[in-house]
């Protein structure tokens, strides 16, 4: 996937529009009529239920930047902002996603983060670059589903240009598992027809409390193109998927990283780091690309790990009994005496998952409508959080 043009190059063929409050439609010669010229019209107050659309534009064409902003609040309050995209005229949604997620950040919580494909400047400024193409329409809409108003800017910038026959159009599907089942690996997505390419996921994570501490030993799994029971490309660990390793704290990177890490303080008296509350992080397959022919499904496990220190060697029995053991069960001894533990295992778990999976397919197809109030459950923020800069009076 190519990011973006050659800037040497000059391409007549490309007509280049914006849409926004101040030229909604994109016409040529028409932006800015509001106050004569004078930024009349930057922003509009959105009501609390109201759908807005964005951009109705005619193709062929490609958006190529979406840039919005809207005023901190609760997290529940910022996640029911969410945005739907139509394709070709069609009656369902090929986009139907909460907005924080669709620009990297689960959970209702602004962050900074700059990644290869999205850019949440400050913690305010949320800006995507995937391509978008159409080959005879795109609308492109956002609904306020919370229960408070909010003042909201954006611009969409987009080309006419013709449409290559080996183009995808892209599709983002939302999906929430609170809580997951034991065994039962969290599916990221599935049911998209090929030809198609994932190009990768912002996942968040509620942890769940228990006596295990790491929740992330569980592997990605990309089954394509008629893979059964086993996949073609199995990851070693949720973090190592993420591009780091021995755990996971907040980090950035162009393909990958984790920008949200929601903890307690962490307890002088203990060696070890508390477990989070909330995580979000995300993956772009890039330089390593996912293509599938007909089918795909993309999983991530929920596996956690437990450690037993010297001289609390009856847990060994206790955790036996109340976890169910994954991989090759207790270890003991070696390196572990060094670490001063007695043994270390891992089981299975069950935690709150949610993802936004990108996927690009030749043709245009429907993915479920968001279910907000599904969304917005137990993200509630937590006593020690800080309220971003920026939050209304009283949130």
């Amino acid at each position: 996937m190519q990011l973006f043009d050659d800037p040497s190059r000059i391409d007549t063929n490309l007509d280049s529009r914006s849409i926004s409050f101040e030229n909604p439609t994109g016409a040529r010669s028409a932006g800015g009529t509001a106050a004569g010229g004078r930024k009349g019209a930057p922003n509009r107050r959105i009501a609390a239920g109201e759908k807005v659309v964005l951009a109705d534009i005619a193709g062929p064409g490609r958006v190529r930047h979406i840039w919005m902003t809207f005023m901190a609040a609760p997290p529940e309050a910022m996640r029911a902002v969410m945005l739907d995209v139509y394709y070709d005229g069609r009656s369902e949604p090929s986009i139907s996603v909460p907005c924080l997620d669709f620009f990297g950040l689960p959970h209702g919580r602004m962050v900074h983060c700059v990644t290869a494909l999205t850019a949440v400047q400050e913690g305010r400024g949320l800006n995507s670059y995937f391509p978008m193409p159409f080959a005879r329409a795109i609308r492109i809409e956002l609904t306020n589903a919370g229960t408070r108003a909010i003042n909201f800017y954006y611009q969409v910038d987009y080309t006419l240009e013709p449409f290559a026959a080996d183009t995808g159009y892209l599709h983002v599907s939302f999906r929430r598992e609170n809580p997951t089942t034991l065994k039962r690996d969290f599916t990221i997505a599935e049911g998209f027809e090929g030809p198609g390419r994932f190009l990768g996921c912002v996942v968040g994570v509620r942890v769940l409390p228990d006596d295990m501490i790491w929740y992330g030993e569980g592997e990605f799994k990309f089954y394509r193109d008629g893979d059964g029971d086993l996949p073609t490309i199995c990851g070693t660990g949720l973090e190592d998927y993420v591009g780091t390793a021995w755990g996971m704290g907040a980090h950035t990177a162009p393909y990958q990283g984790a920008p949200l890490i929601v903890a307690p303080p962490a307890d002088p008296g203990s060696p070890i780091p508390p477990k989070p509350d909330f995580v979000g992080f995300y993956r772009w397959h890039l330089a390593d690309p996912i293509v599938f022919e007909r089918e795909m499904r993309a999983t991530m496990q929920q596996i956690g790990a437990l450690m037993v220190p010297k001289g609390a060697e009856h847990l060994i029995e206790e955790w036996g009994a109340r976890y169910a053991l994954a991989g090759n069960g207790w270890v003991t001894g070696g390196d572990l005496s060094r670490a001063s533990l007695h043994g270390f295992a891992i089981a299975e778990r069950v935690d709150d998952y949610s993802a936004a999976a990108f996927v690009y397919a030749r043709t245009p197809q429907s993915v479920p409508r968001l279910d907000v109030e599904a969304a917005v459950a137990d993200i509630g923020r937590r006593d020690y959080e800080k309220k971003p800069r920026g939050i209304v009076p009283g949130a």
